[in-house]
């Protein structure tokens, strides 16, 4: 069979309704958005070319015929390619109950829960419920430093657990629930609940949310991505010490409007093993509490972000995949963004509305992307500067 299929299927969510695609070329390739399963598919130009004529209704033995001809190829082979495309992209499944409701039925918000917390948010005051110090344990410690003594609040975010699953509700609205062993999902939906009290932007109105460290020279941010332990969270604390703003550290939300990176207040995680390199910065970390994420095998302080102003928002320059190697030399480089691409999607959650898919795919294509790797923290910091300054 010749070689004309996608690269990586990157599913987010499901949305069972009629398939609406966006294309848009990067570098070699095209990305592919589709609204039926707001999924992002990275794809031969070819391909994209072909699952674009078959929605638009174009008769697929037509384009197996033109196929045929132009890569002068048996017609049963480039048939049996372009149906296939047709059955993966373009034909639903009328058994599929994906978009379906959840149903509450039988779920009663307990009217009173055990634990209570006060959190100030600029002058905004939140009051956290929780049926359980575990369940506190969820959300707690990330924002423990913005916690207040009990006062008169702006809204109520309850959560608390029945049939074995996690449920949030605000107010008295229940939201969404999850089984246990998907508590980051619920810690998610959490924060993002927060996000639209803060900054006054419901769900519809945010292009994503990324798995991210976000630093800020006070007129642009870079976002640092890289899976967990590569340094994201310790490179950030770096930084902030030198000059750095935080802006939002594992939870970097984007506006859909103005594509800026807008502030979180969650506190910067600390593992031990970053320990001794962010001591002598942050004495105070010599004596903060430690906890212990059994599920993720590791031990976490907290280190309070040196931004206090939780409306902050500012545009993004780009997006650098770090990683810490010992004893590595110091690497910056760009990197193609298709391969940036690949790596940002699958942690990330994006918005399923059109408009703001479209404006993802914009953004994301006049983004600069690179790859540092370092082992000296002093050369990591200088690199950064000069990637604000537009030196590489």
């Amino acid at each position: 069979m010749f070689y004309l299929w996608f690269f990586v299927f990157l599913k987010l969510f499901n949305l069972n309704i009629q398939a609406i695609f966006l294309l848009k070329p990067i570098d070699d390739k095209t990305v592919l958005w589709s609204s039926r399963d707001n999924q992002y598919l990275v794809l031969e130009n070819t391909t994209a070319l072909l699952v674009s004529k078959l929605s638009k209704g174009i008769d697929f033995e037509d384009i197996s015929r033109d196929l045929s001809q132009e890569l002068s190829l048996p017609i049963k082979e480039t048939a049996d390619f372009v149906l296939d495309l047709k059955k993966r992209f373009i034909d639903l499944d009328p058994t599929s109950n994906s978009n379906k409701k959840e149903s509450f039925e039988g779920v009663t918000i307990p009217g009173v829960l055990s634990v209570e917390k006060f959190y100030k948010i600029n002058n905004l005051i939140i009051k956290a419920c929780f049926d359980s110090q575990e369940a506190c344990f969820l959300i707690h410690p990330k924002f423990e430093h913005l916690e207040v003594a009990e006062q008169k609040h702006e809204f109520c975010l309850k959560t608390f657990t029945q049939n074995a699953r996690i449920f949030l509700a605000v107010e008295d609205q229940l939201i969404e629930s999850w089984p246990f062993d998907e508590a980051h999902f619920f810690q998610g939906k959490f924060s993002m609940q927060l996000i639209q009290k803060i900054h006054n932007k419901q769900e519809d109105k945010w292009l994503g949310v990324f798995h991210a460290s976000a630093v800020s020279n006070k007129n642009s941010a870079m976002l640092f991505l890289g899976d967990s332990g590569n340094g994201k969270s310790t490179s950030l604390a770096l930084l902030q010490a030198h000059g750095f703003d935080c802006i939002a550290d594992d939870f970097v939300p984007v506006d859909a409007h103005n594509q800026e990176i807008y502030s979180f207040p969650a506190a910067i995680s600390v593992k031990k093993t970053s320990l001794d390199t962010l001591l002598p910065f942050y004495p105070e970390l010599s004596d903060s509490k430690e906890y212990e994420f059994k599920v993720a095998q590791k031990m976490v302080r907290y280190l309070k972000p040196n931004n206090n102003d939780f409306s902050t928002h500012v545009p993004c320059k780009g997006l650098v995949f770090i990683k810490y190697i010992k004893d590595a030399p110091l690497s910056c480089k760009k990197i193609d963004k298709v391969t940036a691409f690949q790596k940002l999607v699958p942690d990330s959650w994006l918005s399923p509305i059109k408009e703001n898919a479209a404006i993802f795919l914009d953004w994301f294509a006049a983004l600069d992307c690179f790859e540092l790797t370092y082992s000296n923290n002093n050369e990591m910091v200088a690199q950064v500067s000069k990637l604000f300054r537009d030196e590489l």
